[in-house]
């Protein structure tokens, strides 16, 4: 039994020490699951009157914390993160405008905004 220790902590030093099993570091931000987003559900109520918007704004917040979140971990600089964090606040801009104008969001205009998000997306966990 004692060799059976023995030998898996030698194996888990050995795998420690090797490039192969070396970890990279990760960009485990939920805005990097662009799926998970997508079916994303959110709850109206407040200004947020259009099912379509609140997925939207969901979005929205939830990436504006994820780029906090690599900023204060210096995976981004802060002209960068200032720059993702004021595409994420337009595109959430326009998103209420339309709704404001027409009372809803398409789907076409959700399918509009949610590519945008994800190209923020993209680029802050690359």
């Amino acid at each position: 039994m004692m060799t059976k220790s023995l030998t898996l902590a030698i194996l888990a030093a050995a795998c420690v020490a090797s490039p192969l099993c070396a970890q990279r570091p990760k960009r485990d931000y939920p805005s990097c699951d662009l799926a998970r987003q997508h079916r994303l559900r959110a709850p109206t109520g407040g200004t947020i009157r259009d099912s379509r918007q609140a997925h939207i704004a969901m979005r929205a917040d939830i990436l504006q914390a994820d780029i906090g979140n690599a900023r204060k971990a210096r995976r981004l600089s802060q002209s960068e993160a200032q720059r993702l964090w004021q595409r994420v606040a337009q595109i959430r801009r326009d998103a209420d405008g339309f709704v404001a104008k027409q009372g809803f969001l398409s789907a076409g205009e959700t399918a509009s905004y949610d590519r945008a998000l994800d190209m923020v997306a993209v680029r802050m966990c690359r």
